[in-house]
Parts: structure tokens; sequence; C-alpha cells
């Protein structure tokens, strides 16, 4: 770990984009590539020897029963009961146990990869050669024929804060973007630290499924528990899930079912027959 650096995730999110997905899971449990996106951030930090509840936590609100039991002891838990607070307001919230500290932030819906560095670690430029005064945010270029970002680069789901930074956060609902990036921005504080690898947001269905192909990487990923007498092709199939018919380019999640006679292309399905299809 490296000392006076703390790791915060948010997964306080409702997921409003993948509804009805996000009915009865919360948006960090959603898996890609059969791992739940909240197990891929908190693997990334750990890499780093953010590890225990004493140097990572995660934020939660929507569903937050859901997300403290799956996080266990493996992070300090802080539960915004009132509803999600944002990206500033969740990281505001957690100044007491932050206490001094420079905090290294990761949106849990972001997917990253990037085959050049070991696993865990795509996200260690923020740290290296840090002086602790800026504000660091991890970024890809904008793609050609979008505006906004900064600099022409965006934002690519985390952010280093150091502690004056976190100190004037303001309680209450609040982004980073406004209380934070902007700030540092117009005061010469922020830099872009680049990212070459994959990234992406996962908050639609197009982007959740984009991420899970790429989570298989051109092949078909399945569970080993899942039971497949049908056909499969560039699919993520999860634990206990069955395949009767025939599926192409579809996420199914744990137990979830497509029976014979039935051929389910670009979709998510999840158990109970709940599919949100995906327009290519």
């Amino acid at each position: 770990m490296t000392v006076g650096i703390c790791a915060v995730i948010l997964a306080a999110g409702e997921g409003r984009r993948l509804r009805p997905l996000t009915r009865d899971l919360p948006k960090a449990l959603c898996p890609v590539g059969n791992v739940p996106l909240l197990d891929r951030a908190i693997t990334r930090v750990a890499a780093l020897g953010f590890d225990t509840p004493a140097d990572v936590a995660v934020n939660a609100a929507y569903l937050a029963d859901r997300i403290s039991d799956h996080v266990g002891n493996r992070a300090h838990l802080s539960v915004e009961a009132d509803g999600p607070l944002g990206t500033s307001g969740g990281v505001a919230r957690l100044s007491s146990w932050i206490d001094g500290r420079a905090v290294l932030i990761g949106n849990a819906d972001g997917y990253l990869a990037d085959p050049a560095r070991d696993p865990g670690k795509d996200v260690a430029a923020l740290l290296d050669g840090w002086s602790g005064e800026t504000v660091r945010m991890l970024t890809k270029p904008v793609p050609p024929g979008e505006t906004g970002g900064f600099s022409g680069r965006r934002f690519a789901g985390f952010s280093l804060l150091p502690w004056r930074y976190v100190r004037d956060l303001p309680d209450g609902h609040g982004e980073l973007v406004g209380t934070a990036w902007r700030p540092a921005e117009a005061a010469g504080e922020l830099e872009l630290i680049g990212y070459d690898g994959v990234y992406i947001d996962t908050g639609t269905p197009t982007d959740y499924l984009r991420a899970n192909l790429h989570a298989a990487n051109g092949r078909t990923l399945i569970d080993p528990t899942a039971e497949i007498t049908g056909r499969v092709t560039d699919c993520v199939i999860g634990p206990h899930a069955r395949v009767e018919g025939e599926a192409t380019r579809v996420v199914l999640w744990p137990r979830a079912q497509i029976p014979a006679g039935e051929h389910l292309t670009d979709a998510i399905r999840a158990p109970g027959g709940l599919t949100v299809r995906v327009p290519r």
C-alpha cells in the first residue's frame, strides 16, 4: 500500500439506465465476464495494496444490503441510507474514515482492461510520480465528433484527490466533476493521465453487452456449472445457467435459461426470463 493514500470504490448508484436488469440487483453487482463489476474494482485496487477495511472503502445506497453482504469484511462500508449522494457526496461522507489521506477513487461500473499491464495494476499510473498536491484523472481521448471532457480527453473510471480537496468537498449530494475536477482544472492543478487500455462505462445495455463481449475476448465464456445442450456463439454464460436453444452475442446471468426452440440474439437475460434486447 502507498503510505498516506486510501481507496474508495463508488457503488451506490441505482443503475437506472440498465433497468429492468437492476430492479433487483445493484448495478455494481452486475457481472461482466462472469465477475461482478464491484469485484473487478476491488481486485484492481487490492493489486496496488489497498486490500483491508483500513485502506479501502465501498459506498452503498440502492439495495445496500446486497452490497454489504457481497463486500463482507473485504472493505469498509459506507451506507447512504437516504439515497445515493453522488460521486462527491459519497466521498465527503467518508471524510472521517479518509482522515487526512489522499484518496484513489474508482467507479464500480467502469470496465477497464489493459493487456499491456499486470492484471489489476492498470491504474497504477495515477500514483506513479505523484507530487501529492494535484488532482489526477485517468483519461482517454474524446472520440471524434463528441464534445465535452477535459482538454480533449474524458474520464476513464478512476481519479486521485489530495486530502485538501477531499476536506473541502461539500456535504450532501454532488458530483466530483463540479466539486473537484473543474475547480482543479481552473486552478491549473488537474493532471490528465492517459490510459491506453479499454474503458467502457457499462451504464447502458449496449455498453454493458459490449463490455461482456470484450471480456470474453472473441470467444464464448462459459461458467463450468452451466449446462449447454444447444448452440452458443460469442456469449457469456453465467453459473448454473442453461442453454437448450441457441444464443448469439448474449449475456446469460446466473440461473437464467434459453429453452429449446428459442434463438436469442444481442441480449441480456436474467433469471425468470427477464430479457433486455440490444439493437446492433
